[in-house]
């Protein structure tokens, strides 16, 4: 039996400002190529389906459309929760669904309720928040942290999975001992301890986990698949994907990283505005998604702009000078008898690390000091023609 795990599809999310959904509508067609290719029977996502409980109409779609094609390749699909997701709106129609492939797993209620596909038994946990009432008091537990709620979990697992064969799988959504994280998760720690102990999942044939974005193994039989498409510039050079198992008559699990698409690579690069901007050692940036910090001693003028015209998907520009840093002076200081004009351009300095306001930059902050003079002025006088008036 084939099984495919993948999770954190975070459908709707953007990158920097720039929409993910071109590069999650690629990998949804690599999935669909694999499942069909390699003849698998299920598909199970590991959770955080959406990047937010309300999800655009885009997100939706994209989604309603990855299920219908995946069934229609020939595999059941198994959808739980993630702490991304609402419960309620990812499980709407659940029951429904179920008899067209499609199984939903988003309330506390289903666990230990496996969705069979041949004779495996697939356990998906839905996120288990430990500070709802309704989590804690459905699986009897008195302590409010991950670590419990997840433990009464398995437990009603285990206890199910002993009357069916040895091909069983968990699915769930946490943060588990030894796993490495990137920028992207959104903390869970809101709930009490967020770290569960991999022993957690003893007594299933593998446990396929979601939250953490870098694919990884912290368990003999336990796996992060990661997501499928990069969402901070800390992923850079992550191997993206999905794991392809195996499940053999005896409960052995072989697994099998199948690489994602790569809609467009992530470069991280370092140095000063003339390097970056004449090096041919950055070639091959100018068509990825690129985050620069610019070292120069002075901040450039216009440097993101001239950025820009080389690498044109520039989405993250810092700034770290190299050199002996100045000491600063207080505010006060530094502005005590100074008329304002000359504190507006020593303001413009500053920021760009002594690159003075030219001729034209002082002219537009003179005008607005007029200008706010004036208006100040004005509610002056209003406000003492209201002072005559109720006198």
């Amino acid at each position: 039996m084939k099984l495919i795990h993948t999770s954190d599809w975070h459908l709707g999310r953007s990158f920097h400002g720039v929409g993910l959904l071109p590069a999650q509508a690629e990998y949804v067609d690599h999935l669909v190529d694999v499942v069909r290719s390699e003849t698998v029977d299920a598909v199970l996502v590991s959770g955080d389906v959406y990047d937010r409980a309300l999800p655009p109409p885009d997100a939706v779609r994209l989604l309603s459309e990855a299920v219908t094609r995946l069934i229609d390749a020939g595999a059941q699909v198994v959808l739980s929760s993630g702490n991304h997701d609402s419960a309620i709106r990812l499980g709407f129609a659940s029951d429904l669904l179920s008899r067209a492939g499609l199984h939903i797993r988003s309330d506390v209620a289903s666990v230990g309720s496996p969705v069979l596909v041949g004779d495996a038994a697939i356990y998906p946990l839905p996120y288990l928040e430990p500070t709802s009432v309704t989590v804690t008091d459905e699986l009897g537990v008195s302590r409010r942290s991950h670590e419990a709620v997840l433990a009464a979990a398995m437990a009603r697992v285990r206890a199910d999975a002993a009357t069916r064969g040895p091909r069983t799988v968990a699915m769930a959504h946490c943060f588990a001992s030894g796993g490495a994280e990137s920028e992207s998760e959104r903390d869970i720690t809101s709930g009490g301890v967020a770290m569960v102990p991999v022993s957690t999942f003893d007594g299933v044939a593998y446990a396929a986990l979601g939250h953490l974005h870098r694919p990884q193994q912290v368990g003999e039989t336990t796996r992060y698949s990661g997501s499928p498409v990069a969402m901070s510039f800390g992923e850079a050079g992550q191997a993206k994907g999905s794991l392809l198992l195996t499940l053999d008559g005896d409960g052995s699990v072989a697994v099998e990283t199948v690489a994602a698409p790569v809609h467009r690579e992530l470069a991280v690069l370092r140095g000063d505005l003339d390097d970056l901007l004449s090096s041919r050692e950055h070639d091959a940036a100018e068509a990825c998604w690129v985050m620069a910090t610019l070292t120069d001693p002075v901040r450039p003028v216009g440097a993101l702009d001239r950025l820009r015209r080389r690498f044109p998907h520039l989405l993250k520009l810092a700034f770290e000078p190299s050199g002996q840093v100045a000491p600063v002076r207080s505010y006060a200081a530094r502005v005590r008898r100074r008329e304002p004009i000359e504190v507006c351009c020593d303001f413009v300095g500053d920021v760009r690390q002594g690159a003075a306001a030219d001729e034209s930059e002082r002219g537009l902050l003179q005008s607005a000091l007029e200008a706010g003079r004036r208006g100040q002025d004005a509610a002056e006088e209003r406000g003492r023609t209201r002072r005559r008036g109720a006198a």
